[in-house]
């Protein structure tokens, strides 16, 4: 079994694990409808996707 020889310290330890977070969601607001969303997703707004229409447009 696997047990280190020493004690690795609180700051050591700490320093590993500051990757481990979780990264927050990005969002860009939409050039046509200034609603924002992610990054190459669908505008659920409009409907469209990289100037094609893909979706009916949603009306609130």
């Amino acid at each position: 079994m696997a047990v280190p020889k020493s004690k690795k310290s609180k700051s050591r330890t700490r320093m590993r694990r500051s990757h481990d977070r979780l990264a927050m969601n990005t969002f860009i607001e939409d050039a046509n409808s200034g609603e924002l969303r992610r990054p190459h997703h669908i505008d659920l707004k409009s409907g469209q996707y990289r100037g094609r229409q893909i979706l009916e447009p949603q009306e609130d």
